[in-house]
């Protein structure tokens, strides 16, 4: 039973580690371009594992930015993982201590998104699933980010191929994955007017944990008898 558990995380975060094996490639070759060696751009992905703080925490670094300004913007654009952590806190208590230590280290936004979809679909969020549905990720963006340090000054600039335009498109493909959830429309649109009013006020990266926080308030205020009439349904329809 674990066995197939771990079998099954891994067949279901497949797509997840071929979608995301470019943007590996691309962090190790923006490493390289802000003077990172091969050796520091792979240590940060086993050690960091974020993929957008990563980004962000390059280019700081390559703009000779403040140490603390560094730490500060990385944590603006993880303040989302808090959100993360907190909401699956529930799916994952029964794990030990030391499970949950590697939970919460592997816990990026697809392995948050398939956890929640697994639970609501009444599936057990076993450890073994977990790890497996991880692992299947982890590993190749270490191989993939070696990768991009070592070959990726061969593709030039990355922004002048769209590579750049990757990183979005993954997020609104796990953002359209939860569109039929109740309100779902009203938290993503007002979300998304306030990240793009915070970039232009406020700037990068703040422009995330702000727009975060704008849909975290309109969720909260929206009335939850509509979802708890929705759950119900459900249930009445298994």
């Amino acid at each position: 039973m674990t066995k197939d558990d771990f079998w099954q995380g891994v067949r279901g975060g497949f797509p997840v580690m071929l979608s995301a094996s470019p943007f590996g490639a691309l962090f190790g070759a923006l490493a390289i371009e802000n003077g990172f060696s091969v050796f520091d751009a792979v240590f940060m992905s086993m050690t960091l594992y974020a993929g957008a703080s990563q980004m962000v925490g390059i280019e700081l670094f390559g703009n000779k930015v403040q140490p603390w300004l560094i730490v500060l913007s990385v944590f603006a654009v993880n303040f989302r993982h808090i959100l993360y952590s907190a909401s699956i806190a529930k799916h994952i208590r029964h794990f030990s201590g030391l499970q949950k230590f590697f939970a919460f280290f592997l816990l990026v936004d697809p392995q948050y998104a398939e956890t929640e979809k697994r639970a609501e679909r009444g599936e057990p969020v076993t450890f073994a699933w977990y790890l497996g549905f991880a692992m299947i990720i982890y590993i190749p963006w270490q191989m993939t980010t070696l990768l991009g340090a070592i070959f990726g000054q061969l593709i030039g600039d990355p922004h002048a191929i769209g590579l750049d335009v990757l990183l979005p498109i993954y997020f609104m493909g796990l953002v359209l994955g939860f569109r039929k959830r109740n309100n779902w429309l009203s938290v993503v649109a007002v979300s998304s007017l306030a990240s793009v009013a915070a970039i232009h006020f406020v700037g990068s990266p703040w422009h995330v944990s702000i727009g975060a926080v704008a849909g975290i308030v309109v969720a909260a205020c929206m009335p939850l008898e509509a979802q708890d009439a929705q759950s119900g349904a459900r249930e009445e329809e298994v």
